[in-house]
């Protein structure tokens, strides 16, 4: 089975790693940096901004 991404980004000190659990430097979670792919088709986008949307919106009333 192929990996479609390999490279991962820590979300605390946004180094860049190969490892998949864990921050080798922070220890931080890690991510992976590419976006989705777009679509014209994608039926949910609608859905998935608003979703973002509103957890920005609520992460802004927090702090």
């Amino acid at each position: 089975m192929v990996k479609r991404w390999l490279l991962r980004r820590c979300e605390s000190c946004w180094a860049y790693t190969l490892r998949e659990d864990k921050c080798p430097y922070c220890g931080g979670r890690v991510r992976v940096p590419h976006p989705p792919r777009f679509s014209p088709e994608d039926r949910y986008g609608e859905y998935r901004r608003r979703y973002k949307l509103m957890l920005r919106s609520a992460k802004a009333e927090d702090t």
